[in-house]
């Protein structure tokens, strides 16, 4: 995916989207953190996302018309206004984009899934995305680069809870 210079708003959707979306890349790994950390970890230390997570430049929670919401930047220059739609604690945390300078989504969700495992926690990551017809074999391209991200984050985030 390149980045495009325009900011533009994408169409809101809910929790749903994150089971029915025309393009969905799921993700998921085990961490020895418990998922009431991992959750802590996604859902209140906001701000700490891009020790953790490369690709992540800027994080923070934000309030627009007393709603939750995160602004986010990644490597390459793409920006994220985002609303947060699930906080379940020890359970879900999951955000839709409701204004991007990428091209292509028309709209877009992600969805923190945890559940225990063992002692820790099962995390899966599912990106949900509406896109033009000629923009989902860029999505199956990128999959295996977002996959790699998933891992590395994970792997990392597990460290930084184990230090704490």
């Amino acid at each position: 995916m390149t980045r495009g210079s325009r900011s533009r708003a994408l169409r809101p959707v809910g929790l749903g989207f994150a089971d029915t979306a025309p393009v969905l890349l799921v993700f998921s790994a085990r961490m020895a953190a418990p998922p009431a950390d991992v959750h802590r970890a996604l859902a209140e230390e906001v701000e700490a996302w891009p020790r953790w997570f490369r690709a992540v430049t800027l994080a923070r929670q934000v309030e627009r018309a007393g709603r939750r919401g995160r602004e986010i930047r990644l490597v390459g220059l793409a920006r994220f206004t985002e609303t947060v739609v699930a906080v379940e604690p020890a359970a879900r945390y999951a955000y839709r984009v409701d204004v991007t300078n990428m091209p292509g989504p028309r709209a877009l969700l992600e969805d923190w899934r945890l559940a225990p495992a063992g002692g820790g926690t099962l995390l899966e990551w599912r990106i949900a995305v509406d896109v033009p017809a000629v923009w989902k074999p860029v999505f199956r391209l990128v999959r295996p680069v977002l996959g790699h991200a998933f891992r590395d984050s994970v792997r990392a985030l597990d460290r930084r809870l184990a230090a704490v």
